[in-house]
């Protein structure tokens, strides 16, 4: 898992294509009424990275007006000092009223913020548009639809919802519990570099291909003239832009730039004889951070392996494990929905009696995130209540 600079990323995603476009970029396309319609370029790193190319029904740079700022932005816990650390969030119920009230920023650097978010009111009524960073959602309860101006995607549990930054989005939840892990990203994500050709394809030793990657799947065209609030956040604050239609008025788009919902329960691990490092079970890359998932497998088949990792000692990442599902068979004492961040410049390893009781263990069912930083990680003051006192001593027997 090697660090990489922001200007080495590119985002690698397929072409993919949605409702009607013109044979031709930057050509005059009518409407009925012989208007034009409206092409917007949304590209990533300028004009050298992916784009995609989008067609409104009203020009996107019309606006009714602009609201008030809000601050949107969280502090770190000051002199924390260097110690493993245990958050017991796993009883956490509801965090806020909606989608952006809801975020409890647990964990975050200058690259990445890991966020909690169960929200009471399930459905937004207003827009979202992060311009700042990419997002992942990962769902660990719930269910429902994403909606953008690129379309709609069918997300449930399990699912890593991938949102490049400036994409317009609602999510709307089926009438059932909503947690969710974000994690978001001043950097660009991206599948693995090692997993791809020179064209961007996934290639055959990649633990997930194309096929497993779900696309906006429905173009829903909104033309109703009203009122349109579109919350965007950038510079720490959230600014809030009224428009008369509705970001969602395209008629079609095509590109490499679009949101995506990729399954952990589609991630197929790799194996071997003997234990395994965790860039086998990594699943994302960006900006100074990757994201593993870990999913059940098959232990190693060496006549005497260990199923349990060994002691390991993070000279330049700190980890994040985000425990979704199951009981991890090195770990004593933490449950589902909770948290370890394993900072660098102190080992850490299996709890004391794991590894002696995993010798023989022919597989594993358990679920769970991993983020390893490439730079420090620190607790936001909203961590604080969770901290689990005892955990730094929890490998003296």
């Amino acid at each position: 898992m090697k660090q990489r600079s922001w200007n080495a990323l590119n985002y690698k995603m397929y072409y993919h294509r949605l409702g009607h476009i013109p044979p031709k970029r930057h050509t005059q396309f009518l409407q009925p009424d012989g208007s034009l319609y409206k092409e917007e370029l949304v590209s990533s790193r300028g004009f050298s990275g992916i784009y995609s190319n989008l067609y409104h029904i009203n020009a996107p740079t019309r606006i009714k007006s602009v609201g008030e700022s809000e601050p949107y932005d969280s502090s770190l816990i000051k002199d924390y000092g260097l110690k493993h650390s245990h958050l017991n969030t796993s009883e956490v119920g509801i965090t806020g009223a909606d989608f952006l009230s809801a975020r409890l920023p647990l964990l975050k650097n200058d690259d990445v913020t890991l966020s909690l978010c169960n929200p009471q009111n399930k459905n937004m009524d207003y827009f979202y548009k992060n311009a700042e960073g990419d997002e992942v959602i990962y769902i660990h309860e719930g269910s429902g639809y994403l909606h953008s101006q690129f379309g709609k995607i069918k997300i449930t549990k399990g699912d890593y919802v991938v949102i490049p930054r400036t994409v317009i989005f609602q999510l709307q939840w089926d009438d059932e519990p909503v947690r969710l892990l974000i994690i978001e990203s001043t950097g660009p994500i991206e599948t693995p570099t090692r997993y791809r050709n020179e064209l961007g394809q996934l290639q055959e030793h990649a633990p997930f291909c194309e096929r497993d990657i779900r696309a906006p799947e429905e173009l829903v065209t909104q033309r109703e003239e009203g009122d349109y609030l579109v919350k965007i956040k950038k510079h720490g604050q959230l600014h809030n832009y009224e428009y008369s239609h509705s970001p969602f008025d395209l008629i079609g788009w095509d590109g490499y730039l679009w949101p995506y919902a990729f399954s952990i329960y589609e991630f197929e691990p790799i194996t071997g004889r003997i234990h395994q490092p965790p860039p086998v079970h990594q699943t994302f890359q960006a900006q100074n951070f990757v994201i593993c998932s870990f999913v059940p497998r098959l232990f190693d088949y060496h006549p005497l392996s260990i199923p349990a990792p060994y002691n390991h000692s993070n000279i330049d990442s700190d980890e994040v494990l985000f425990y979704a599902e199951g009981n991890f068979m090195s770990r004593k004492g933490i449950k589902r929905g909770s948290f370890t961040l394993h900072p660098g410049g102190i080992p850490h390893g299996p709890h004391p009696g794991t590894v002696e009781k995993s010798i023989g263990a022919k597989e594993t069912k358990e679920y769970a995130v991993m983020v390893d930083t490439f730079k420090p990680l620190f607790l936001t003051e909203n961590a604080h209540k969770y901290l689990d006192p005892n955990y730094p001593m929890s490998w003296t027997e």
